[in-house]
Parts: C-alpha cells; structure tokens; sequence
C-alpha cells in the first residue's frame, strides 16, 4: 500500500507515462489540484500542460532515471488507437511496456499500475454486439475469462498483464491491470454529457453510441478513483475493469468492488432515446427497485 509516511506530510510521488493523454490528464488535473494525496510527476513524449520530464518510454535509461525516488509507476503512455500498426505496437506498447516494469525494477519502485485494456478480451463484444448492451442482456465478462483480443492493440495489452505478473512473482514488485472501459474527454461528442444532450436526435448513428455507452463508460472522477483506489490496495497483484456504475454492465466491476474497494459514484443515462411507452416505464421502474435494494 502506499501511504502518507507517518509522521510528515510528503505525499506519494507518483510517476505518470503518458501524462498529456486522455487519462494521464485525468490524473494531473486531479493530483494537482489542492488537497490531493498524491504528488505527480508527469512524462511526456513531447512538451505539453502536464510533462514535467520529456522523454521517451522506449529509452530504458531515460525511463529508470524519471522513476528514480517515485513510489509508484502509473503508465498510461501507448499507442491508444485499437488498429494501431504492428510498428507502433511494438515501439510504445511492447518495448514502452517492458521499459515501464523494468524501470520500476531497477529504481526500486515498489508499484505500477498498467493501463490495460477492454481489448484484451475484445471479441466477445465483437461477436456479441449489439444484443449485449441491451438491458436485459445478462452476460457478463470477468477477470478470469480467456483472453480473445480483438486487435494487436489488444494483444500488447494481454502482453502488458503478462509482463506484471512476471515482475509480481520474479521481482516482487505489487502490480494491478486495469482493463479500461469508455473513457471520454470532455467535448468528446460521444462523451454522456454530450451524446445525451439533444434526445430528438434519433439517428441510428446516435442511437448505437448511447446503446454502447450506457454499458461501456468510465467517467473522470470513477478513472481517479480506481486508480488512486489501485495505488493504495495491500493486494500484491490484481487485474480488473473499470467502468462506471451503468445500467449496463456486460465487463465485471464486481472484482474490483471487492479487490480494490472501488465504489463508481456516476453512471451513463439508461434510456437511449427509441424505447415505446412500455419500456421506458419497465426501465425506471427497474432502476428504481436496484436502487432501493
């Protein structure tokens, strides 16, 4: 676990990869702001509002000496986009990846924290979809079932858990993968706050993102708090998903419930814009009965 040290007020130093990307800036806005527990260092590729090191995680050398003095690695650099080429796989997510835990290793950083991926397990939703966001879809997908990513993307992802447990039972070092679900920037069009915001648009287009959103999404404040909840966990290893509180949810947040002691405090709306009379009503009377259970 990492704590405050008892008797001062130093925060953790936490080193963040990727600290200009879309959750490395989650996790600046909020570690920076006053009050925070955390104190983060950001490192960057290139200059940017929150790369306090620039460098680059395929130079093993310049990555164990960003670590030095940290008490935890949350890396979140890669390449993000599910068709990235084999090239960039292999630069940012293979070698990038390998340089993250062995960096931690030889600075003697107790902690990381791997952003992983929902793709790691991603052909299930390919060949589910789109019956499985339906509220009344009862699959569920948990930590424990076989890997089927649905991209290379995917396959540096089943890499990276592979790699943490490795430095778990070799190393020693406390390691817990998260497998993402839909987190959004803000002005993001398919972000909840927008995708929701015109419900006369009923686009077929718009129609299927909220379907997929309703069970997919992982809010800003729900990301910080599993990851802060992942950085102060006893557990020397964990893999586990992270979505918000949705009314649909077909990835296991149960686990992490339990592991981690995450409590998602936002949720994705539940009706989508095409149900008849009837439905909606089964609907709110549905969340009604779960939440007052």
């Amino acid at each position: 676990m990492i704590a405050n040290e008892q008797g001062n007020d130093r925060r953790p130093r936490v080193l963040v990869t990727g600290a200009n990307g879309l959750i490395g800036g989650f996790l600046m806005r909020a570690w920076r702001a006053p009050g925070s527990g955390f104190e983060p260092i950001g490192l960057a590729r290139s200059a940017g509002p929150y790369a306090d090191i620039v460098a680059d995680i395929r130079d093993l050398d310049a990555l164990t000496a960003a670590a030095a003095g940290m008490d935890a690695i949350v890396h979140m650099a890669a390449s993000s986009a599910v068709g990235s080429s084999w090239e960039a796989v292999l630069n940012s997510n293979l070698i990038g990846t390998y340089n993250a835990f062995e960096a931690a290793r030889r600075a003697g950083v107790p902690r990381v924290v791997f952003a992983s991926s929902n793709h790691a397990i991603g052909t299930y939703e390919l060949e589910a979809a789109p019956e499985l966001y339906d509220l009344d879809d009862s699959r569920v997908f948990d930590h424990t079932v076989e890997i089927r990513p649905d991209s290379l993307y995917g396959v540096s992802k089943v890499y990276g858990e592979a790699l943490g447990r490795h430095y778990v039972d070799q190393h020693g070092l406390q390691v817990v993968c998260l497998r993402i679900g839909g987190a959004r920037w803000p002005h993001d069009p398919s972000h909840p706050d927008n995708l929701w915001a015109d419900m006369s648009d009923r686009s077929p287009e718009t129609l299927a993102l909220r379907r997929r959103m309703r069970a997919v999404w992982l809010s800003e404040r729900d990301c910080v708090q599993l990851i802060e909840k992942s950085l102060r966990t006893d557990e020397p290893w964990v893999l586990a998903y992270g979505i918000s509180n949705n009314p649909r949810q077909f990835w296991d947040i149960q686990h992490a419930r339990r592991v981690l002691g995450y409590e998602p405090r936002d949720a994705a709306p539940a009706l989508i814009g095409d149900e008849d009379k009837r439905e909606t009503a089964w609907v709110v009377e549905s969340l009604r009965m779960e939440q007052s259970s």
